[in-house]
């Protein structure tokens, strides 16, 4: 598999990149003996990866109910105007709210797709009317709100 220009994930990087998507506190020790390498082995192989951008960050995953933000929302949005200083403009505004955990450039019918996470209804409300559709950029949105997480993960299958 090309992952990056001229860079191959070998069978032992595939292993490694499994193993940390499910759990990065592991010690290179542990790491090594998971996916049958030696710890200075792996502990090279991990920096490589991090230095061709295969992995990024090591981060832990918060719990949105226990932090106060457990309603989800999908919004759809529509720009006004496609111009590139238009959209650049969006970014920054969607760059700069807390509440916008993900955002996705789409084709199709709807130009972006944000998730949001708040509080509740009220908060939602609040956010979309002062915040997204007050952009001068939107010309509207369309909101969605997720029931229960069916499927939810960070893993990219190797």
């Amino acid at each position: 598999m090309n992952v990056s220009e001229g860079y191959q994930l070998d069978a032992v990087d595939r292993r490694i990149v499994r193993a940390l998507q499910r759990d990065a506190s592991l010690s290179h020790a542990a790491l090594a003996e998971s996916v049958g390498a030696s710890a200075a082995s792996v502990w090279r192989r991990v920096r490589n990866l991090e230095k061709e951008g295969v992995l990024g960050a090591s981060v832990r995953l918060a719990d949105p109910a226990k932090l106060g933000r457990s309603v989800n929302v999908l919004c759809q949005v529509r720009m006004t105007r496609q111009s590139q200083e238009s959209r650049a403009d969006f970014e920054r505004f969607i760059e700069g709210r807390d509440e916008i955990v993900e955002c996705y450039a789409m084709s199709g019918e709807w130009d972006y797709l944000l998730r949001i996470a708040v509080r509740d209804v009220a908060d939602y409300d609040r956010f979309i009317r002062q915040g997204v559709l007050a952009h001068p950029s939107v010309a509207t949105a369309a909101s969605n709100f997720a029931l229960r997480q069916v499927k939810y993960t960070t893993e990219i299958p190797v």
